[in-house]
């Protein structure tokens, strides 16, 4: 008896194949969601709480632990002033002040700030009224495209903290860790020297 030749063809056989792959990793898949969900974990990492004070205003989430604060402040909480650009340290786009200090944001987990405060860029206007820092900016060009800007006045904004009448050099190397990639640095350095006579003479007014 002759054997009976399979009707089956080699396109059909592999788009079989194919869609027996797919079931399999779609079902792997249900598994494992499952799984985490009956482990009481999301699909997209545990959470945890966190607490801090942004802008003066208490801020309570959960976040993931790889969360980056830039990631919380742009993302979770909307502040999109605080510009990242290089992601990795090197260029201070994304500097905030944390407790007064400069620091990237991009570069520091969002549960590191458990606790402590942060300052954005939105942080320094008061309503509608620009820092004096921002206007000072405006006045005397110290920007070009504009990206880095928000990080360079967080700079400033941690360098007169710190030192309310710094000289030129003492400028140059407080702001030497942000950088403008048009090249606007003489009219930074003016920007920010500016605004310390402005706090100063507010002071003695």
């Amino acid at each position: 008896m002759g054997k009976r030749k399979s009707k089956l063809s080699r396109r059909q056989f592999i788009q079989g194949m194919g869609t027996g792959l797919v079931g399999s990793t779609v079902l792997l898949h249900s598994l494992k969601v499952t799984a985490m969900a009956e482990e009481g974990v999301q699909a997209n990492g545990p959470r945890v709480p966190l607490h801090l004070r942004v802008n003066g205003r208490e801020v309570k989430l959960s976040v993931e632990p790889r969360t980056t604060l830039a990631e919380l402040l742009r993302e979770h909480l909307q502040l999109t002033g605080t510009k990242i650009s290089c992601n990795r340290g090197e260029c201070g786009a994304c500097t905030v002040l944390l407790d007064g200090k400069p620091v990237y944001s991009c570069q520091m987990l969002a549960l590191d700030a458990q606790g402590r405060e942060v300052t954005t860029i939105e942080g320094l206007l008061d309503g509608e009224e620009l820092h004096p820092l921002q206007e000072a900016f405006l006045e005397h060009d110290g920007l070009q495209c504009g990206f880095c800007t928000p990080g360079q006045i967080m700079a400033a904004r941690g360098l007169l903290l710190k030192n309310p009448h710094p000289t030129r050099e003492e400028v140059i190397k407080g702001m030497s860790g942000n950088l403008c990639r048009c090249g606007a640095y003489p009219n930074i350095i003016k920007s920010v020297m500016a605004a310390a006579e402005k706090f100063a003479s507010k002071k003695a007014s």
